[in-house]
């Protein structure tokens, strides 16, 4: 009796599914602590949707890499 597992299929999908969990939490603090940030200074709404979306855009290119390392990597 065997105590390894075979796994088969595309193991990259898994892979993406497991590298995008972190994005969607960082996106999810991003966008949550910009509202309170918004509703607690009104005044300061440019401020701070500028820096809320540039964290957006940088953690979103953490997803985009996730996505595209397993077809990089996938010869070598």
């Amino acid at each position: 009796m065997s105590l390894l597992a075979e796994v088969s299929g595309n193991v990259t999908a898994i892979g993406y599914g497991l590298a995008a969990i972190g994005p969607g939490i960082g996106v999810g603090i991003i966008f949550g602590q910009g509202v309170q940030a918004i509703a607690r200074q009104p005044e300061a709404y440019g401020l701070i949707r500028q820096n809320m979306l540039l964290g957006f855009v940088l953690t979103e290119a953490l997803a985009l890499i996730g996505l595209v390392a397993p077809f990089i990597f996938a010869n070598l």
